[in-house]
């Protein structure tokens, strides 16, 4: 939300500034710069956009609307004014600022749009992991874990906490191997979080863009006759335009209302600020989210609610008495449960919705550290379109890696068979899990979309 206002606002600035300064001549051709927003608002919603080509486009058709307003007195056609554009590279008459707001732009917006596809499929992968059944011997381990004590008279005694591990442990066998994948999308997403907040952050490179485009129509002004003759010698002499029209001069037409805008009529923005906060609380969030799978079976256990705690090791139900409890405590992951001995896991078979989430994770860590770089990578389009395309990098190729082709797409949705996981006496204790993946989905949801 907060990047589609932005993007609102620098419409709405440009807008109104180059109402002021131009008058009905950008009323009449204000469809340039509206086009351009257009097509920013769709690459940040997941459109099938190529940043580069598009904002090329941009300055091809502003230099032919320009070109018309310096010549009034000629005649173009729609092929003299497709060979004027093919000269924007080499005649540059829009000075440095197209190749500076290209960097910028596609660096920014990458980052940007990256980053919040990033929170999506984090948010996307808890949700579903989240939904994952227990398996018929993690039913059977909590049951014995959770209401063995009230048979044998022992309503008030907890599980003692290493028993309880070793029950999680085993229940969350196959989530515990997300740990390793979901720690590196962390940290590529923190990485990328940098971007937000350095020299190429969208808010910084948006608020001025209205000044910047106003510059460049200025150095298009001030070079307009060395920019007419190079054409008219590539292009060939245009045709004279009718009387009426070549009878007005060139100030009554162009110069006389495109004038310098002033600096001191920008609307004052506090730039920086909002995203600042922003970014902040997200890589605070974050950072408490790394090893999120390998300690759920700890946070579980501590909770009084559930076990006896760490302190308490006479007391508490260890499965059998009210006594300690002797097992070893399992090492993390599905293939450390072999010898399990409160849970039946199969370690032959992984569970393959939870390695399509790993899938997923691995695919959006790719994709975030191109976007950290600045390359963009082939995305499957969110928009009306179907297919996805591959935008510019914005940086030089001594500067940037040489571009990956990933294809960004959702994990299939839960097997048919599966049953999302309720919070009954025959699954006892499972409710905990799903609250605690929520929060951490509330976590990275935030308001970025």
């Amino acid at each position: 939300e907060f990047f589609r206002e932005l993007l609102e606002n620098a419409e709405r600035s440009l807008n109104d500034m180059f109402v002021r300064t131009y008058g009905m001549l950008y009323m009449q051709n204000s469809e340039v710069f509206q086009d351009l927003f257009t097509e920013l608002k769709r690459y940040y919603t997941g459109g099938n956009v190529n940043l580069e080509e598009m904002l090329n486009d941009f300055w091809a058709r502003l230099l032919e609307r320009m070109f018309q307003l310096i010549n009034p007195q000629y005649h173009f056609s729609e092929d003299y004014l497709e060979c004027v554009s093919k000269y924007t590279d080499q005649l540059k008459p829009f000075g440095d600022v197209p190749r500076k707001l290209k960097v910028q732009v596609t660096r920014a917006f990458i980052a940007a749009r990256t980053f919040v596809q990033g929170l999506t499929v984090g948010r996307e992968v808890a949700n579903r992991v989240s939904k994952v059944s227990p398996t018929p011997g993690c039913i059977r381990a909590l049951m014995k874990m959770l209401y063995c004590p009230y048979c044998r008279g022992l309503p008030t005694v907890k599980p003692c906490n290493n028993y309880c591990l070793n029950v999680m442990k085993g229940c969350l066998a196959n989530q515990a191997d997300l740990d390793t994948e979901w720690n590196l999308f962390i940290d590529a997403m923190l990485l990328v979080a940098e971007r937000l907040e350095g020299p190429f952050n969208i808010e910084s490179v948006m608020d001025p863009i209205d000044v910047k485009i106003s510059e460049a129509i200025m150095n298009m002004q001030e070079n307009s006759m060395q920019v007419s003759a190079k054409v008219f010698q590539g292009c060939g002499q245009p045709k004279p335009a009718p009387a009426l029209r070549s009878s007005r001069s060139v100030p009554e037409n162009f110069n006389t209302r495109f004038r310098p805008y002033n600096p001191e009529e920008q609307p004052t923005t506090a730039a920086g600020t909002s995203l600042d906060r922003l970014v902040t609380d997200i890589k605070e969030k974050l950072k408490l989210s790394k090893k999120f799978w390998s300690t759920l079976p700890y946070t579980i256990c501590k909770d009084e609610r559930v076990t006896a705690g760490p302190s308490v090791e006479e007391d508490c139900w260890n499965g059998h008495t009210k006594a300690r409890y002797l097992p070893e405590i399992m090492n993390d992951g599905l293939t450390n449960q072999i010898n399990n001995p409160e849970v039946d896991v199969d370690i032959t078979r992984p569970d393959t919705f939870i390695r399509q989430q790993i899938m997923a994770l691995r695919v959006m860590t790719n994709k975030l550290k191109n976007a950290y770089n600045g390359n963009d990578v082939n995305f499957q389009d969110t928009s009306d379109e179907t297919s996805g395309s591959g935008s510019g990098s914005g940086c030089t190729d001594d500067i940037c890696p040489t571009e990956f082709d990933f294809i960004t797409t959702e994990a299939p949705p839960v097997d048919s068979d599966r049953r999302e996981v309720e919070a009954s006496a025959t699954q006892p204790g499972w409710s905990l899990h799903t609250l605690l993946i929520i929060f951490l989905t509330l976590v990275l949801q935030r308001q970025w979309r």
